[in-house]
């Protein structure tokens, strides 16, 4: 009987030490959810990095509601304009090692928020290089971010994006003054 008891209480213990410690990590991403600003900034530092560099997807993860969706849309070889819808886990998955194997950083260059009550709007134009060292961007585009903040933190809904195209280039509008 001791030694069930005994059991029992390292059991608990080590769950309750893991509990804390899996808490603990979980408080390190509480400053990228605290705003609007942290939680997209946020979003595009933790796919970012070096060839090689492996990503915080636990962070990543951190970021998003449970029932989020990312969603690339596109012109497929067909020639007609579709979307797929991947939860977080899914986009770890199909291009998690694509971003490491190739390097990957996505660089913000112009925001337009659009806020009423606890739901906001960011529409979010990108420029995206193989190295932080890259003088030219092999890849631009725009992510439509809806977003809640449940008025304890803010939480990614959605990310919606296309990228930019000859036949269809980003306009004006979205670009930074210069």
């Amino acid at each position: 009987m001791k030694t069930s008891i005994f059991s029992i209480l390292i059991i608990i213990c080590l769950t309750t030490s893991n509990f804390a410690q899996e808490n603990e990590e979980a408080k390190d991403y509480w400053a990228s959810v605290a705003s609007l600003d942290a939680i997209v900034n946020s979003l595009y530092a933790v796919i970012s990095g070096e060839k090689g560099q492996e990503r915080d997807w636990d962070h990543f993860k951190f970021l998003f509601h449970a029932d989020a969706k990312l969603i690339p849309a596109g012109k497929t070889p067909t020639g007609k304009y579709q979307a797929r819808f991947l939860k977080p886990q899914d986009y770890i998955t199909t291009s998690g090692a694509w971003l490491v194997e190739n390097g990957f950083f996505e660089v913000e260059i112009k925001r337009e928020i659009q806020t009423f009550g606890s739901i906001s709007h960011v529409f979010s134009t990108y420029q995206a290089y193989r190295s932080a060292g890259e003088a030219e961007p092999f890849m631009r585009g725009i992510n439509s971010i809806q977003l809640l903040n449940d008025g304890d933190r803010w939480w990614i809904l959605n990310v919606y994006w296309t990228q930019e195209t000859p036949e269809n280039p980003i306009p004006n509008a979205y670009l930074p003054r210069n």
